[in-house]
């Protein structure tokens, strides 16, 4: 694709060539203003398990929003006020969540949340997307030589569940751009730049695949489904918070907002809708809900991608065997990575749940109420399952 046709869609689209939907060098700090906001973030997982966020956020003053500038400085706030929101709700254990979010967390959160057009929840694109930074900036991006920005009780498996999902993201990039080169083409019924767009796409999915396997050694389960995983989730579908959360100051009535989740990746969704994937009613339903927990920008390619000629279609008509088994190349690949995802969230998440049922306990009562549901809410075995099946029924 020639380079302006490229850079004017990375522009649109609020995508970076090198690193794909992942936010380019996030701040680690705001204006001296929101001094009190950053203290109790940068000390998160100590205030927590000592029990003294609840009380410190009890005597935070309600600071204005006006003094933060820039995109850089609205998603550093908005990452700070969702980290320390989940450590305030969730303190005691998932049964005894607070059903009040206080007027000074609240308030500043809402409005920065409008400005940037997500909800006031920890999203995603928070955690994950905008929550890095390099320990050495004159070397390379790579997970010995990176930190959170931010950090949730649960030690090492924090940092490395949410720094291997943002790699896995950044390993996204050159399917990105290989979406983009294939949804031009179509319009342009050029399929040498379909063909070449498809193989950039597969090859990206390989990677995103073998970068995941990371997991596996910077992931404890029991940290991960014991500890971290409550931190992350949020307040519809969930049994212990079933009404939802009230905003103090904001509204009366408790908001139902969903927890982060891998099914708020910008980048599969897109892939889905590139390759014309259309899940089933209820997962569907699903997937199109975490689209409002996106950036806005992000969003808006599934939706440009969603109303585009059909590449399957074109693809038919072409009547090319090369073309054929790219489409198809790439189908599998973007199945064998759900199938990958489906063993992870087994090993992280279903056996952990079930060791946890057997033993009638679990470390900070994680286990019993939330069991294998998705901190997005979603039943998610079942989820994951029927998501890789009908990825396959594409195939040509």
């Amino acid at each position: 694709m020639e380079p302006n046709r490229l850079q004017a869609d990375l522009d649109a689209f609020d995508i970076s060539e090198k690193l794909g939907f992942a936010f380019e060098a996030p701040l680690t700090n705001l204006p001296d203003h929101y001094r009190a906001w950053m203290e109790l973030a940068n000390d998160l997982p100590n205030l927590i398990e000592s029990r003294k966020l609840r009380d410190l956020v009890h005597k935070m003053p309600v600071l204005s929003t006006h003094l933060l500038n820039s995109p850089q400085e609205l998603r550093l706030a908005h990452l700070a006020l969702g980290f320390i929101t989940m450590g305030y709700v969730w303190q005691e254990g998932q049964h005894a969540p607070a059903k009040i979010l206080p007027r000074a967390l609240a308030v500043p959160y809402w409005v920065v949340s409008r400005r940037l057009g997500l909800p006031a929840v920890l999203t995603y694109a928070d955690s994950v997307l905008s929550n890095w930074k390099l320990r050495d900036p004159s070397k390379g991006i790579e997970i010995g030589n990176m930190d959170l920005v931010i950090s949730l009780p649960g030690g090492g498996s924090c940092r490395g569940f949410f720094l291997v999902s943002l790699l896995v993201e950044m390993a996204a990039s050159s399917g990105i751009k290989g979406t983009l080169e294939v949804m031009h083409a179509v319009e342009n019924k050029d399929p040498a730049s379909v063909n070449r767009g498809l193989l950039d796409l597969t090859a990206s999915l390989k990677k995103m695949k073998e970068i995941f396997k990371l997991m596996h050694q910077h992931v404890v389960p029991a940290e991960f489904y014991g500890t971290l995983r409550i931190f992350v989730s949020g307040w519809r579908d969930n049994p212990m918070l079933p009404e939802g959360l009230v905003y103090e100051g904001v509204s009366n009535e408790p908001v139902l907002l969903s927890g982060g989740s891998a099914a708020q990746s910008t980048a599969i969704q897109c892939f889905d809708a590139l390759l014309g994937i259309q899940h089933d009613n209820e997962s569907g339903a699903f997937l199109t809900r975490m689209r409002d927990y996106m950036p806005p920008a992000h969003r808006q390619l599934i939706e440009t991608l969603s109303d585009c000629p059909s590449l399957r279609d074109f693809i038919l008509s072409c009547a090319n065997p090369d073309l054929k088994q790219a489409f198809n190349d790439c189908v599998l690949a973007l199945e064998d990575l759900r199938t990958y995802h489906v063993s992870a969230v087994t090993k992280y998440i279903v056996v952990p749940a079930n060791r946890a049922q057997e033993t009638g306990h679990s470390d900070r009562g994680a286990g019993d109420k939330l069991d294998a549901t998705g901190t997005g809410g979603s039943s998610l075995l079942v989820f994951l399952k029927s998501v890789r099946d009908t990825t396959r029924k594409v195939l040509i």
